[in-house]
C-alpha cells in the first residue's frame, strides 16, 4: 500500500495539465483522467479502512495482532480519510465559485 501523500500527488499531477493549458492540455495528457484519479484515491481510502478494520478485529479476537500495528493502521486510515475530505472540500469550493460566475 502506498502512503496518502504519494496517492494525493497523483491527484495534483492530474490537475496541473488542465490548469496549465486549458481543456486542450488536459485532453492531451497521457495519463489517467481526473475522475479516474479520484476513483483510485477513494478506492485506496476504502482499502486502508478495511485493513484497519481487519487489524482491529484481529486484536480484539486475540489473533496475534499487537496494539501498535492496529493503531498504526487506524491512524493511517484516518489521515488518508481526512486528506481525502480536504480534497473534496477544495473541489466543492472550486465548483461553487465557478457556478457563481456570470458569463
Amino acid at each position: 500500500m502506498s502512503d496518502p501523500v504519494s496517492s494525493m500527488s497523483a491527484v495534483q499531477s492530474a490537475i496541473r495539465p488542465a490548469a496549465a493549458g486549458g481543456p486542450e492540455a488536459a485532453g492531451a495528457a497521457n495519463g489517467p483522467g481526473f475522475l479516474d484519479t479520484l476513483r483510485n484515491a477513494l478506492d485506496e481510502v476504502g482499502q486502508l479502512q478495511a485493513d484497519a478494520d481487519t487489524k482491529v478485529s484481529g486484536l480484539i479476537r486475540g489473533n496475534g495482532e499487537d496494539v501498535h500495528t492496529a493503531m498504526l493502521a487506524v491512524e493511517k486510515a484516518d489521515l488518508t480519510f481526512q486528506l481525502m475530505m480536504q480534497v473534496r472540500n477544495k473541489i466543492l469550493a472550486a465548483y461553487q465559485e465557478i457556478s457563481q460566475m456570470q458569463f
